[in-house]
């Protein structure tokens, strides 16, 4: 009897033991890659290090379209993350994926943890808020689309300022042409962001109704107009001698800046941490180019980069977990060296006064380029930002039509008007599945 008394408590004291020790996983599929991947997984191993209950495991699952859907396909088939990055034109349609999200500020309160949204700088937070000012998703790596200019190449070919506008990044890039730069003049990542949908927002022009999506789904596309046109019509013309190249629908085209090979490169100002790793030369970020005949322009840019979405479905002591790493990602000292280090956007209030105040920016410019240009003017119904459903899709039709534009298949003005008609039709298919 004393043997099995014993032996009994040996077990219980084992099993007590065990299951002190016994961490909560917190599964988190992201799509960072080069210097922003190391980062997250510095981020999971000093929360991992910080406390014993819980462990975030970090996966990667490609671009950011491939990461959306391998997140939705894991949530239909029962296996969903805990944390899912999406991309800024992923919020409707995880929206509008009902049961399959747990709403962040819904899931801090039933955490307990300390969370105010106010806390948060505005222009990025509304992008994930609903109209109450309730935040869906958790901002995690935002950024907004700068111009990438490589300072020794253009004054080797004689461009002594760096461009502004749009027809002098033209007459600069004929220059960079001539001086031996013959497969690009100038370039962009993201094409449809760059060239589209930050461009509208730029110049103050719809490029849908409903405040581009933000005031309803049953928004209408309208990136058809005459500038629209225009601006497609002089890439055109460009791409016959490579004064303007094509670089593709997503950033795997960030080489040819950082080689040297495009001296104007537009990309995200999350490009940063690439560019100091790899550049060779003196580099810089400017605003955006514009064209200066349209009426107050430029307006102001929108948010790019990606939130962190909690998954639905989940057990309680698990999104108390993922509660307490947002609270650990949102402290201001780990926002402001996220900001300094990675170039994306800091989410804080805080961060950004403790950046300002510390002088870095004096010294690192082009880190303040993106925020300089969401706060150049107050935003319009043009320029709040974008909230369309099924955007992956979307992007890929506008895509389809400017690669056949580029192509010298279509004039600008019918590529425009089959990616509005191809989107509509995309945007009513979306409006029809949330309203079941």
């Amino acid at each position: 009897m004393m043997k099995k008394s014993l032996l009994g408590a040996l077990a219980l004291g084992l099993a007590t033991s065990t299951s002190a020790f016994a961490q909560t996983e917190i599964q988190w599929w992201h799509a960072m890659t080069g210097a922003n991947n190391e980062v997250v997984n510095r981020l999971a191993e000093e929360f991992n290090n910080s406390q014993k209950d819980y462990k975030v495991v970090v996966s990667y699952k490609g671009q950011y379209a491939d990461t959306l859907n391998a997140g939705i396909a894991a949530f239909r088939a029962g296996n969903a993350p805990h944390i899912l990055q999406v991309f800024e034109v992923g919020t409707a349609t995880m929206m509008g994926a009902r049961g399959a999200i747990k709403p962040v500020y819904q899931m801090m309160a039933d955490a307990g943890e300390n969370f105010d949204p106010k806390a948060y700088l505005p222009a990025i937070t509304g992008y994930y808020s609903t109209a109450k000012g309730e935040m869906l998703s958790f901002p995690f790596n935002s950024s907004s689309m700068v111009m990438w200019v490589n300072k020794d190449e253009l004054k080797k070919a004689g461009v002594s300022e760096i461009p502004k506008t749009w027809p002098q990044v033209f007459d600069a890039a004929k220059k960079l042409k001539a001086a031996g730069h013959e497969t690009c003049g100038f370039s962009s990542a993201w094409t449809t962001w760059a060239m589209i949908e930050q461009f509208s927002a730029w110049h103050n022009v719809p490029m849908a109704t409903k405040a581009n999506g933000l005031d309803g789904f049953d928004t209408e596309m309208k990136f058809n107009s005459p500038l629209h046109v225009k601006h497609l019509q002089s890439l055109i013309d460009l791409q016959k001698d490579k004064t303007y190249d094509y670089s593709g629908r997503d950033s795997k085209s960030e080489g040819r800046f950082t080689s040297g090979e495009c001296a104007i490169f537009l990309n995200s100002s999350g490009f940063y941490g690439n560019v100091k790793a790899n550049a060779k030369f003196d580099y810089t970020s400017v605003p955006m180019p514009y064209y200066s005949d349209v009426q107050g322009a430029p307006q102001n840019s929108i948010i790019g980069g990606a939130s962190l979405w909690v998954m639905g479905g989940k057990k309680a002591e698990e999104y108390k977990g993922v509660a307490k790493f947002f609270t650990f990602l949102s402290d201001t000292d780990r926002q402001a060296k996220l900001h300094q280090e990675s170039g994306y956007l800091p989410i804080t209030k805080a961060a950004y006064e403790k950046t300002k105040a510390s002088g870095f920016y004096e010294k690192n410019p082009v880190l303040q380029t993106p925020l300089l240009e969401l706060t150049n003017k107050e935003p319009t119904e043009n320029s709040r930002g974008l909230r369309f459903g099924n955007m992956v899709q979307i992007r890929d039709v506008v895509s389809e039509e400017i690669e056949a534009a580029l192509a010298g298949q279509k004039p600008a003005k019918d590529a425009l008007d089959a990616g509005v008609t191809r989107s509509n039709q995309i945007l009513r298919q979306f409006e029809r599945s949330v309203s079941r």
